[in-house]
């Protein structure tokens, strides 16, 4: 079996602009920078205490115990348990406030997490957001039969990804994710690019059983709204599509 790298496509905007200065004939005055702006502060599900912005040095410490699954640098080896590299703080917060509360059912997780105050969980959140993930490589095999019969598996998911399905009963994952999946923080939409094909298999499978993460108003159930028509087939091309996913400048930084 082959396999081949997907790239994201960033495109960087600049410009720049020259202004003609007369000499100064008297010194320059130098004023001090104003003070920063006291971070946001939040309150998360699980204790309904608030929190500050993460501390990404504080939360290396707490996250050491996450390590022995999810990686030192969130880059974990087992594909059963996702990459948590480069996801966004506040979304790490929240899941760990959905197992805290026993929203997100896991029992592992709720072991980890009820522990964990409202603080812990954005410190947690901001060292592996301060972390790069690393992407895998998608499969490019030819699909021998059915619907979607001479395509490669990554053509097939990276379509769904990009524009949904054509009779619109699944949109396009870039719509929320982006077009590298970086995902929106502000919007609390996950970053995907990289993550293990068999963790998001899984997750899509279960979205499209209908499980939902959270209860009454702090539901979230759009992906098993999304997943709901989706072929095994589409599930495991959108899921080895996504492993490669990654953003073209990452790619030249890479040593």
């Amino acid at each position: 079996m082959k396999f081949t790298r997907i790239l994201g496509v960033a495109a960087v905007l600049a410009a720049a602009v020259a202004v003609a200065q007369e000499p100064a004939t008297e010194p320059a005055t130098v004023s001090a920078a104003p003070e920063a702006a006291p971070a946001p502060v939040e309150t998360l599900e699980a204790d309904n205490a608030t929190a500050h912005r993460g501390d990404a040095q504080a939360g290396a410490g707490k996250a050491a115990v996450c390590a022995a699954c999810h990686g030192m640098d969130g880059n974990s080896a087992d594909p059963q348990y996702p990459k948590l590299a480069g996801q966004h703080e506040n979304y790490i917060a929240r899941q760990l406030a959905l197992y805290k509360s026993m929203e997100r059912q896991n029992a592992i997780m709720l072991g980890f997490s009820a522990t964990l105050s409202a603080q812990d969980m954005r410190d947690v959140g901001a060292y592996f957001a301060s972390q790069k993930v690393v992407p895998g490589v998608a499969d490019d095999s030819v699909i021998a039969e059915g619907p979607n019969a001479g395509r490669k598996f990554y053509e097939v998911g990276e379509r769904l990804y990009r524009f949904g399905k054509a009779d619109g009963s699944v949109p396009a994952c870039a719509a929320c994710h982006g077009p590298s999946g970086a995902g929106n923080p502000g919007s609390a939409w996950p970053s995907l690019r990289g993550q293990h094909a068999g963790y998001t298999a899984n997750a899509l499978t279960a979205f499209r059983d209908g499980a939902v993460w959270g209860k009454g108003s702090n539901a979230n159930a759009i992906m098993s709204g999304v997943a709901a028509s989706l072929t095994d087939e589409e599930i495991q091309a959108l899921a080895t599509y996504i492993e490669g996913l990654h953003d073209v400048a990452d790619e030249v930084a890479a040593p």
